[in-house]
C-alpha cells in the first residue's frame, strides 16, 4: 500500500488476479473502479469471511489495504 490513502489504480486493482475478474464476470467487473466502489462492502465481507476469491483467501494485509481504501472514500 502506498504512503496516501489507497487508490484502485495503484492499490486495489492489481489485487484482483484474471481468473478473480473471469470468476466474478457474472457479478461486476472487477476492472472497473465504479463497479468495485459500488460493490465494495459486499466484495470487503466475502475477502474479510475468506469466501472470495474462491481458491485461497487473501492475505489479511490484502483485505486491511481494501478496507483502507473503503475508508478513505475509495479514491479512484
Amino acid at each position: 500500500m502506498n504512503q496516501q490513502s489507497p487508490t484502485f489504480a495503484v492499490d486495489i486493482r492489481p489485487l484482483f488476479r484474471d481468473t478473480d475478474i473471469e470468476e466474478m464476470s457474472w457479478a461486476f467487473d472487477l476492472t472497473s473502479h465504479d463497479e468495485v466502489r459500488d460493490n465494495a462492502e459486499a466484495i470487503y465481507k466475502r475477502l474479510s469471511e475468506g469466501s472470495m476469491p474462491c481458491d485461497a483467501p487473501w492475505p489479511e494485509e490484502s483485505v486491511a489495504t481494501f478496507r483502507a481504501w473503503m475508508d478513505a472514500g475509495t479514491p479512484a
